[in-house]
């Protein structure tokens, strides 16, 4: 056993690299075989859900929060250019489930928030977490497998960034 285990997802969180961080998902990979609930209370299977076309799975620190909200409104501001491109959109936080209907709600996005309370999503993708707060990461999948990662996602440019993404494409 590593005994630095405890210390990687605090480093990685703040953008230190410690031996034995996990590694995030490679371009190239599937899409992970994982069920968790969105802000509903709905069961997704993001595998099914990403099995043709785009989806992006985008990691947020905490529903509600500045740069976290930057973040969703872009993605929301975006989301009828993006979805005319065929992309599912999927944001995630280590948030309860109630606590992602209230954010969805409050800035009326959109599209689907992931409650991943356990931590069990972050952990498929590679993303560090730690206290209860996900890295800001992005993800982009076509017809399952990974074809984008950014792994320091930006702010109000999620959207942009995704676009640039599909139109090189």
């Amino acid at each position: 056993m590593n005994p630095l285990r405890f210390l990687v997802p605090a480093a990685a969180v703040i953008g230190i690299t410690l031996p034995g961080a996990a590694e995030p998902i490679a371009e190239g990979a599937a899409l992970p075989e994982i069920s968790i609930v969105d802000q509903n209370n709905a069961t997704v299977k993001l595998n099914e859900a990403g099995a043709k076309g785009y989806v992006l799975v985008y990691f947020y620190p905490k529903a509600d929060t500045p740069g976290c909200t930057k973040q969703a409104c872009s993605l929301r501001d975006a989301y009828e250019k993006i979805t005319a491109k065929g992309v599912k959109v999927y944001g995630a936080s280590l948030d309860t489930v109630e606590a992602q209907k209230a954010f969805a709600e409050k800035f009326k996005l959109p599209f689907t928030l992931l409650a991943d309370k356990e931590g069990k999503l972050a952990d498929a993708f590679g993303v560090p977490h730690v206290a209860g707060f996900a890295k800001r990461q992005a993800f982009l999948f076509f017809d399952g497998k990974l074809i984008w990662r950014d792994l320091a996602a930006a702010t109000e440019q999620q959207a942009a960034d995704v676009l640039t993404v599909i139109e090189k494409r």
